[in-house]
């Protein structure tokens, strides 16, 4: 069986010092075909193909669903394909065929984040009542910060059915196609401190945590050295 290509959503910026560093895990622990970037390619990530996207301002919602489409209806991108985020670093050799991963039910997920008020939990919940109202009574949430394997016709069937584009579309996805998976914690790393786990197979940061913290420094010593996927060979 061919290998999937890797899909990842750019938004405009400048260089995305996290992409680098991606598509560096990527190429050494990911077996894949081809890395499609949906949106904006920074100029030193020619290497890696494109689709262009128009994107709007700055709602990232509507910008990763307008990516997600765009793949799927894209005929040169294998199907299935492999959906990453620019700051999804892959430490551990994958096998070829990528498992499924999911995050439990969503009902354990909203306890967790307890009484707290905020967009993220009023679209899990939202999510959640649309996949109750269709029948899935104990709904599980497919929103983790690892990549996901994605079929074309499954993912557009939940991209047009979901309650809009900010809607938890990976976890529509799932539910509605029966992807089962393995469940695991997310690994989202968001402070700068040492407390993650360093074996982890999957990391993920948020801008602050790449530049400044511990979680940065081990993924750019992971990485040190550019890949394929890089032009003009500038660390």
């Amino acid at each position: 069986m061919e290998l999937a290509d890797l899909v990842v959503p750019v938004r405009e910026g400048a260089n995305n010092e996290p992409l680098r560093y991606a598509l560096r895990s990527w190429a050494a622990n990911l077996p894949h075909r081809h890395v499609w970037i949906v949106g904006f390619r920074p100029w030193w990530a020619a290497g890696a193909r494109h689709i262009p996207t128009h994107q709007r301002g700055n709602s990232r919602y509507a910008n990763t669903t307008s990516a997600m489409r765009a793949a799927c209806e894209h005929p040169e991108v294998s199907d299935p394909f492999i959906w990453c985020n620019d700051d999804f670093f892959v430490m551990r050799p994958q096998p070829e065929q990528l498992p499924v991963y999911h995050r439990g039910p969503v009902r354990e997920l909203e306890a967790q984040f307890g009484p707290r008020s905020t967009a993220y939990l009023a679209e899990m919940r939202r999510t959640r009542d649309f996949l109750v109202g269709l029948g899935h009574d104990d709904p599980v949430s497919y929103d983790l910060h690892v990549p996901l394997p994605v079929e074309k016709t499954g993912m557009l069937l939940a991209l047009d059915t979901a309650p809009g584009h900010d809607a938890h579309k990976r976890t529509v996805f799932g539910v509605l196609n029966g992807i089962g998976g393995t469940a695991m914690a997310d690994v989202k790393v968001q402070h700068r401190g040492p407390q993650f786990d360093a074996g982890s197979p999957f990391l993920s940061t948020m801008p602050d945590s790449f530049a400044n913290g511990a979680v940065g420094r081990l993924i750019r010593a992971a990485f040190p050295e550019p890949c394929a996927y890089e032009t003009g060979r500038r660390r």
